[in-house]
């Protein structure tokens, strides 16, 4: 999403798992990276002084029907398709999109919401009118300030639910359209609307997806000779990370303090970090899983996975150098974690579905999915990031990124 359009609000932290404790929590949270910053273009200090305070704002363009790259048949990601509610052209969220997130307008109230254009729309109005009938839902999946509800219904109800909005939303559809106090009531512009994270989140882990991104970080920390560690190229590699300090993107950021060793042959020093940076990751947002012990084959993982956000992982460099060994990043990386306020769902993505890179070696049998003769596993999905200025409480000015996942090694399966 656009940040600079949309005020974070209050961060919602803590550890939610779900009722049942043998059960992993649908608001797991799974991070892939792609490295932005190549050594040489790690954020340092300016002018010899090392700025306190950043904020980060994400863009996110799914799907725009010249990024199309094949006619999927789920019937909202129809690219003829045409809404009442106006759309600009080349916006980042067309009625193929309909993602959802968590928002409040004129009140502290919080509820599900979804995006046309520069208009928000309260999905709890058109339950509370009737127009969400017949798919499985009640109340207390819309009085609530997060999605968690929503996504215990699992992916097939999900599925209804987007369809059930794209045909509210069509052209040639007066229910909602024709119903002026109710369009009114329901339909919202942007700038007016407060966004907060979209999930509650219980659990968090972190995957080194992207070989450049390996490659870059063995090189910041060991001989390059030995950047790429042997185990990478055969397993997924991922940490457990926290998340208590995800935050809705665009909130200030403090720049950490920590230990660091800038001289190898002097005592280490405590201070602000030095070397701060971001990557440009992927999370994805699931559902239920299975009992605790119980796995979920690489065939099935899809059916797990509700969608998809752009998520920004700060990490201190100086810190982390001299902390990671022998357990791995504590501080440098616990400190904050952007993540965009809107969800884009696994469904909307299927346009951009293409064949992954060759994997040499070849993953084990237990790690290869196959699908119509061949190996299907990234998406074109074009994203932008921007960096702040790392002034105090500055907003980002212009893009500092752009790409497609299509650098990423793995599959999300």
């Amino acid at each position: 999403m656009d940040n600079d359009r949309n005020t974070p609000g209050t961060n919602c932290t803590g550890n939610v798992y779900a009722n049942n404790s043998n059960v992993c929590s649908p608001t797991t949270m799974i991070t892939t990276q792609r490295f932005l910053n190549d050594i040489g273009t790690r954020i340092r200090r300016d002018g010899g002084k090392c700025f306190q305070d950043a904020t980060f704002a994400t863009t996110i363009r799914p799907l725009h029907k010249t990024d199309r790259i094949v006619n999927m048949s789920i019937p909202a990601n129809d690219p003829n398709l045409s809404s009442w509610i106006s759309v600009p052209a080349n916006s980042d969220f067309p009625i193929q999109n309909i993602p959802f997130g968590i928002g409040s307008f004129n009140s502290d109230r919080r509820a599900p919401m979804t995006r046309l254009g520069d208009h928000v729309v309260d999905l709890s109005i058109l339950f509370e009118a009737g127009l969400l009938n017949d798919l499985g839902l009640s109340v207390g999946a819309f009085d609530t300030p997060s999605l968690n509800a929503l996504l215990r219904l699992g992916k097939p109800t999900m599925r209804n639910l987007r369809q059930r909005l794209s045909e509210l939303f069509r052209e040639d559809n007066s229910k909602l359209r024709d119903d002026s106090d109710l369009r009114e009531a329901a339909v919202l512009p942007v700038d007016q609307v407060t966004m907060y994270l979209p999930v509650e989140i219980g659990d968090y882990t972190d995957f080194f997806s992207s070989k450049e991104h390996a490659t870059n970080t063995g090189t910041m920390f060991r001989d390059p000779a030995n950047a790429l560690l042997p185990n990478w190229l055969h397993i997924p590699v991922a940490y457990h990370g926290r998340s208590s300090s995800i935050i809705p993107s665009g909130t200030p950021i403090r720049r950490p303090m920590g230990q660091t060793r800038p001289d190898p042959n002097a005592p280490p020093i405590f201070g602000a970090s030095k070397l701060l940076d971001f990557e440009l990751e992927m999370g994805f947002i699931t559902f239920d899983g299975k009992p605790l012990g119980e796995r979920i084959s690489i065939e099935d993982a899809e059916d797990h996975i509700f969608g998809l956000v752009l998520f920004n992982d700060w990490s201190a460099r100086d810190i982390q150098a001299w902390e990671y060994v022998p357990l791995g990043p504590f501080l440098s990386k616990n400190f904050a974690s952007s993540m965009s306020a809107w969800i884009v769902t696994l469904d909307a993505l299927e346009p951009f579905r293409v064949e992954g890179p060759a994997q040499d070696p070849a993953p084990l049998p237990y790690l290869q999915f196959k699908a119509n003769g061949h190996l299907i596993s990234l998406w074109k999905w074009p994203f932008n990031q921007k960096a702040a200025n790392l002034l105090p409480y500055a907003r980002a000015t212009s893009n500092t990124c752009t790409g497609t996942w299509l650098n990423s090694w793995l599959t999300i399966r």
